[in-house]
């Protein structure tokens, strides 16, 4: 079993994610959804948090050989990056969505070392904004991103052209077809409902759901 599988099947099994097909979930975009992803409930499983974490440390060692740092989305990206950042013995840090508008005002928490190379663990990638927020920060405060981690990735063009756009690289432990592929073999959803499951993914990622 490859790891995108493996880490889609655990996903399910922690009940990470869910799928409703004929009830579908609302996003905070008013798109209506079959598939809802909340890897922050892996907090609470021990053995499934290790393998994901294992899964990143793997993913950054073969991705971004030479990283020196992890920095942690907030706030769904920090434990997965203190988790990793144990496995890999680096600094750990976490980047605000902005910065603070009290005390020092910091964006970033932990240390600042210039020239530092950094990579970013998100849990999630849809579009790439929050990530490539947490790179433009880390970058201008001098450390060198050499890439984004996360856990879970919609596949969609858009992402990839702005990470492109962006000049950074991601990688990502599983997607949306690991995920539904677990859930058939798992007897989560029915054959039938396939075919409307890859619809919805293809209309998402060519722009046609507002």
């Amino acid at each position: 079993m490859t790891l995108e599988n493996t880490i889609a099947k655990a996903l399910f099994e922690v009940g990470a994610v869910e799928l409703k097909p004929n009830d579908p979930f609302t996003w905070a975009s008013g798109i209506k959804s079959p598939i809802y992803c909340d890897n922050r409930i892996t907090m609470s499983s021990p053995a499934i948090r290790k393998e994901i974490a294992r899964g990143l440390a793997e993913a950054i060692e073969k991705n971004f050989p030479g990283t020196e740092a992890i920095a942690g989305t907030a706030t769904a990206g920090i434990p997965h990056a203190a988790w990793v950042s144990d496995v890999l013995e680096l600094p750990m840090m976490y980047v605000r969505s902005k910065a603070k508008e009290h005390g020092r005002g910091n964006q970033i928490e932990g240390k600042i070392v210039e020239g530092q190379k950094v990579v970013v663990i998100e849990d999630l990638i849809s579009t790439g904004g929050s990530s490539l927020v947490a790179v433009e920060a880390l970058q201008n405060e001098g450390f060198e991103v050499l890439g984004v981690v996360s856990i879970f990735t919609y596949g969609l063009p858009k992402a990839e052209q702005a990470f492109k756009e962006a000049g950074i690289s991601f990688v990502s432990l599983t997607n949306y077809d690991a995920l539904t592929n677990a859930a058939k073999e798992a007897g989560t959803i029915a054959e039938s409902d396939l075919p409307m499951l890859s619809k919805w993914h293809n209309d998402l990622k060519e722009g046609l759901l507002k």
